[in-house]
């Protein structure tokens, strides 16, 4: 058997057009926290998106001591460090792990 196709519509105008996805990937800072004893605490989420819609996420948790060299670490975390760490802060800190190595 035989169709004809109605009107001047060929067979490839007939498949079904696909919908371009557009899929993109995030990463930010979207927590810090700064402890009793001054260590920072930051959490890196790493998102994946789908036309702007999030449906992926993993994350990635890093903390930083009083006084810890801030080379590479993200500037809006090495900013709250560098507002926590005040010299007092620093040496509170390393006071406290001297001190519990000595009763360690």
């Amino acid at each position: 058997m035989v169709r004809k196709l109605m009107g001047s519509q060929s067979p490839t105008s007939q498949l079904r057009k696909e919908t371009q996805m557009s899929l993109s990937k995030q990463t930010v800072i979207d927590q810090i926290t700064v402890t009793e004893n001054g260590i920072v605490l930051y959490r890196e989420a790493t998102r994946i998106l789908e036309d702007g819609e999030v449906i992926s996420q993993t994350y990635h948790r890093s903390s930083l001591v009083p006084g810890q060299d801030l080379t590479d670490v993200p500037e809006n975390v090495a900013a709250i460090c560098n507002a926590a760490w005040t010299p007092e802060a620093i040496a509170a800190y390393q006071a406290q792990i001297e001190a519990s190595h000595v009763h360690g």
